[in-house]
């Protein structure tokens, strides 16, 4: 009786103790969700009490990298800060920005703040220029600033009157080029035996497991590719500055003795070069933008409208009764089942589909894909849902972005139209399968396998057993299906014979240019002139653009929110978030079929410079 007694009251002080922390902690949590909601409310009635001003200039700051679509909500991006918050712009959100500028009588110029620009590749870089170029021929002025230009950075503001550059600047040109890491060394020493199935002569995703550098095949192919998308590069910014056809390859490839006749002076020499048109100060920039574009007093800079809140005053709902033009984007590898933004899943991708033909106001669908590709089967999945968004009668038109290769063109060939850029990274015709087996790395660890099964096929897909001679040829078999159906599926979408797809097809990647000479693209043009074809075929002479997504979650949603009025974390804590997330996304890729066996269509090359 006496234990019992001295027990009941420690037991008492430390639940009196438990229950006070776990009070403290509901009330902590209530006020921070109250905060958060305040700060939405205040957000919310602080954008419609905004007002534009009678005349101002467009500052289009793009942040991070250029996409079609953005990735998932991360939890983590959303408590890490301003930066965080910004990682990508929405390329679609940036032209229809300087569209709106180009067409409203109130925006007098546009400057071009690149410093925050990471990249995104040359082909969404022309979708933006094409834009910029619009606007300087509605007789409105472009400036470019920035304390540095990456070769990404410097394609934008070669669209621009005139380049502003610091005066310890420099502009960073170094051509394109395709390189990997090459494993089979690696994979001999660890034992890890890579049993490689594909169709297709040109289909290299897997030679990083079968050698120690590049094939001939390979290089050839990638280096005609490249040349193609480099020359566009050159070409383009040579016209824009008014350069000499070959002037930035003269000065590459004696970018060494040009800078030692400018004094070591990177400025300066981009100066004498005519890539940039002044070099100075930041405080002189701004002074001078400011006495052309007027002084705002309160943030010490030249007074300009910020790109995000101009959209925001054009953005409008879908209301019922209209004509629509639905827009999909098919971004990321091509999966089986549901897949979050950042990914083409099939069921996700058909989900969507099915929402545009149970929607009596779209009149036609554009989808723009850029994919390396993925799995055989998704994709033919995606694609079908496609061909039965036809037959109901609506119109799909297709527009490649940076990549749509491999499986991203096999979902391509169900539309009335493929349109593509002239940089576009298409074709790739093939199919591969990767099987890795552990056998050998268990033996040198002293691991065996034994045991008994009912068919020789029993231990088929069984990593720690060395793959039988039977399997094998199923295997390649099974590839060599794959392969002879794309190309059926391309010769009769696109009405060519298979033999010919056959020529033009095995894994070889083209350029969209290339692309529409061979007869795998219809037309050339941006995403607006696909959208506008697609409006036009289908008779519309009112219509607006949709954009047909998966909704979000609660939780997206509400990451989304706070993502938007975020307050940055202590730099200690924001530091240690990037270094998880730079951590995950520096580990190697490796292009495993999520089941061992399956039949992949997947550029592993295609990443577009």
């Amino acid at each position: 009786m006496t234990e019992t007694k001295t027990k009941g009251p420690i037991r008492r002080f430390f639940s009196a103790i438990w229950r006070g922390i776990n009070c403290a902690r509901r009330v902590v949590v209530n006020l921070i969700f109250l905060f958060i909601v305040v700060v939405i409310i205040a957000a919310i009635s602080q954008r419609q009490s905004d007002v534009l001003p009678q005349q101002f200039a467009l500052e289009v700051t793009p942040y991070g990298a250029l996409v079609d679509e953005r990735q998932a909500v991360d939890a983590l991006a959303a408590l890490g800060g301003e930066n965080s918050l910004h990682s990508e712009t929405l390329v679609r959100d940036l032209v229809r920005s300087i569209n709106l500028a180009r067409d409203d009588e109130r925006v007098n110029h546009l400057v071009l703040n690149l410093n925050h620009l990471s990249g995104g590749g040359i082909s969404k870089l022309y979708e933006v220029a094409q834009a910029i170029q619009g606007f300087k021929e509605s007789g409105k002025p472009v400036t470019a600033l920035a304390d540095h230009y990456t070769q990404d950075r410097y394609y934008l503001a070669s669209h621009a009157d005139t380049v502003y550059l610091h005066d310890m600047g420099f502009v960073l040109l170094t051509g394109y080029g395709s390189y990997r890491l090459y494993y089979k060394d690696a994979l001999d020493k660890l034992g890890l035996n890579m049993h490689i199935f594909r169709a297709g002569k040109f289909k290299d995703a897997v030679e990083p497991y079968l050698r120690d550098d590049m094939s001939e095949a390979s290089r050839e192919h990638n280096s005609q590719w490249i040349g193609q998308l480099w020359s566009e590069y050159t070409r383009r910014v040579e016209t824009m500055r008014n350069l000499k056809p070959g002037a930035l390859e003269q000065l590459l490839d004696n970018s060494d003795q040009a800078l030692a006749a400018a004094d070591s002076d990177t400025s300066q020499l981009a100066r004498e070069q005519g890539l940039v048109d002044k070099v100075t100060s930041r405080q002189t920039m701004r002074a001078e933008l400011a006495q052309t574009l007027g002084y705002d007093r309160k943030h010490d800079t030249y007074k300009a409208v910020d790109w995000y809140r101009y959209l925001d005053h054009n953005r409008q709902m879908p209301l019922p009764g209209k004509n629509y033009v639905a827009l999909i984007n098919a971004v990321g590898t091509i999966l089986d089942g549901e897949q979050p933004p950042g990914t083409v899943g099939s069921d996700s991708m058909t989900q969507l589909l099915r929402d545009v033909r149970n929607d009596r106001d779209v009149k036609a669908l554009v989808i723009r894909v850029d994919s390396p590709g993925g799995s055989a089967f998704a994709s033919e999945i995606i694609r079908a849902e496609i061909a039965a968004t036809r037959d109901a009668g609506i119109p799909v038109y297709i527009s490649m972005g940076s990549v749509a290769a491999s499986g991203g063109y096999w979902i391509a060939t169900a539309g009335e139209q493929i349109w593509a850029l002239p940089t576009t990274i298409t074709g790739s015709i093939g199919a591969y399968s990767l099987v890795p087996t552990l056998e050998d790395s268990l033996a040198k660890l002293g691991v065996s396998t034994d045991g008994v099964g009912t068919t020789p096929l029993a231990d088929a897909l069984n990593p720690t057993r060395a793959m039988s001679e039977e399997s094998a040829r199923l295997m390649q078999m099974s590839v060599d299906s794959i392969y002879q159906r794309f190309i059926s599926t391309v010769a009769d979408a696109r009405e060519l014979s298979t033999s010919r797809v056959n020529d033009i097809g095995q894994g070889r990647v083209w350029s969209g240019q290339t692309a529409q000479e061979l007869g795998l693209v219809d037309k050339l043009g941006t995403l607006n002139d696909t959208i506008n074809a697609a409006a036009s075929d289908a008779g519309l002479e009112h219509w607006e653009v949709k954009t047909i997504s998966a909704p979000l979650t609660p939780m997206e949603e509400f990451l989304q929110q706070l993502g938007q009025i975020a307050l940055p974390l202590p730099r200690e804590i924001s530091a240690q978030l990037q270094h998880w997330r730079t951590l995950g996304s520096a580990l190697p890729a490796l292009p495993f079929s999520q089941t061992p066996g399956d039949v992949m269509t997947y550029c592993l090359k295609c990443s577009a410079p």
